[in-house]
């Protein structure tokens, strides 16, 4: 039930601006300063290739905010505007108990996604397990699924879409002792009441295909489901073009085993 209420909220926030201007915090330091962005967020019920694919400029596009500092690493990082309303109130939520949570990564364009897929396709990027790419894999579908087990080829990642970002580590283990396992055991049972979901669990059982479990990675879902199900019905591995090992993409079938590879809690209402 509190799933359906952020479900209902996020629609009438997004409907309501096609008509009327709507006033989010858009700095890049801090959400009490007294500058603030007016623009209107269109209405979200249909997304472009462009968007989908991540072939835009965050730091400009309209419905996209610089996140404050105090919720991010250093690195000046952008987000949805209506994804960093929600956040902040799990982030509030969150330090009423005792846990931080300091935003990682948001949003990856194309041309950001690009670039770390490339360096690890050329092995200037180890990969996870300490295999080099290019040294130790040289077929070429091979080396792009071994890539795939972390990495998303461009114009296919979620963090095109500016509603899903990673938290704290990139390492599952951090999560699985101490303060990291205290934070994923709370954002479990409660990150959902905000909208919030894990969409890479790991794999077998209901998620057959896909990324290998990220624990740091959580989707926000009223906004994201609505895009996943465009991607299933506008993107094609046609389209998957534009950067080096993209002509692996259709043997693959990586809008169906990648982008379509997710937790199905956080692609329908429970």
């Amino acid at each position: 039930m509190i799933l359906k209420y952020f479900l209902i909220l996020s629609y009438t926030i997004l409907t309501s601006c096609k008509d009327q201007n709507v006033v989010f915090p858009h700095t890049p330091n801090d959400l009490n300063s007294q500058k603030t962005d007016t623009t209107v967020i269109k209405d979200g019920s249909d997304y472009s290739i462009d968007y989908l694919m991540g072939k835009f400029d965050p730091a400009t596009h309209p419905d996209f905010t610089a996140i404050p500092a105090k919720y991010r690493d250093e690195e000046i990082r952008y987000i949805r505007k209506d994804v960093l309303v929600a956040f902040i109130a799990l982030y509030d939520a969150a330090v009423k108990d005792g846990f931080f949570l300091k935003i990682r990564s948001a949003t990856r364009n194309f041309d950001n996604q690009k670039r770390i897929w490339e360096n690890k396709w050329t092995g200037k990027t180890i990969l996870e397990d300490g295999t080099n790419a290019t040294k130790d894999i040289h077929d070429e579908v091979t080396r792009a699924k071994k890539i795939l087990e972390y990495s998303s080829m461009p114009g296919t990642s979620r963090h095109h879409w500016g509603t899903d970002m990673d938290f704290n580590s990139f390492d599952n283990n951090w999560f699985e002792k101490g303060e990291g396992l205290k934070l994923y055991q709370w954002m479990q049972t409660n990150a959902n009441k905000f909208g919030f979901c894990q969409p890479y669990s790991p794999l077998g059982g209901d998620r057959q295909s896909g990324y290998f479990e990220e624990k740091w990675h959580w989707t926000y879902m009223p906004i994201s489901m609505v895009i996943t199900e465009q991607a299933k019905s506008k993107l094609t591995n046609e389209m998957i073009k534009g950067f080096l090992g993209s002509n692996t993409a259709k043997e693959i079938d990586v809008v169906n085993h990648y982008i379509l590879g997710v937790s199905p809690s956080c692609i329908k209402d429970k």
